[in-house]
């Protein structure tokens, strides 16, 4: 017994999406949001000291987060005594942007 159809099958678009995914997940988060947002506006690296005083979030758990974002390729971090400093990554735009390229191409080819 055959299904009829409603309409001819869709082009389903088939490749490897983990790297988008990856990243795209990793800025899922309104916290992960907020320290990208806050590495792209500052001058120099920020110390997860200054991101624990400024979220309602304990060191470990924004460890955390900045970990996420450093496995996306998204930030990079620098150790300075104890504490680690953390800045944007060199090509972090040009990886969002390429996701969501990815995800939604401003231009569909057929």
């Amino acid at each position: 017994m055959s299904i009829q159809r409603c309409c001819p099958p869709a082009r389903i678009f088939k490749c490897d999406t983990s790297d988008a995914a990856a990243i795209l997940k990793a800025v899922a988060d309104p916290y992960r949001l907020t320290i990208l947002g806050t590495l792209a506006r500052a001058k120099e690296a920020v110390c997860v000291c200054d991101f624990t005083d400024a979220m309602p979030l304990n060191q470990p758990t924004v460890s955390h987060h900045l970990r996420i974002l450093k496995d996306a390729g998204l930030v990079e971090c620098v150790r300075r005594g104890t504490w680690v400093y953390y800045r944007l990554a060199s090509g972090a735009r040009r990886c969002l942007d390429a996701a969501i390229e990815f995800a939604l191409p401003l231009k569909v080819t057929t």
